[in-house]
């Protein structure tokens, strides 16, 4: 049996490290770095309230329905209840869904900040 060892890759000369991947203008040594960072900040903060607000109110109508809703309480599904399958499985598509739509868009407002960065 022979062994094998096993290291990282190397870093190429592209790839210092402690460098940005973003380009020298991301950085806060002028004034346009600076209001291209807080501008990233702001939209990214504004998305994840956004996010966070929508999750918030589903969760509050579907608490509503659940305890208003006609019949909910008595209804069972293979000796289960109805409010403890939507609670317990039926808002992990919901998390799943919120998750999946915040990437997609933290990433989309990301692009936008290097390509307006790029083409300064």
């Amino acid at each position: 049996m022979t062994r094998v060892r096993v290291t990282a890759p190397r870093q190429s000369a592209t790839a210092a490290p402690g460098r940005s991947p973003y380009p020298r203008e991301d950085s806060e040594d002028s004034d346009a770095g600076r209001l291209f960072i807080r501008s990233l900040i702001r939209s990214q903060l504004r998305l994840a309230l956004v996010v966070a607000c929508g999750f918030l109110i589903i969760l509050a109508v579907l608490a509503l329905f659940l305890v208003y809703g006609p019949g909910v309480a008595e209804t069972r599904i293979a000796g289960i209840p109805l409010d403890w399958l939507v609670l317990g499985a039926g808002i992990y598509p919901v998390i799943g869904l919120s998750a999946w739509l915040y990437n997609r868009a933290a990433a989309r407002n990301e692009a936008r900040y290097r390509d307006l960065v790029e083409d300064k």
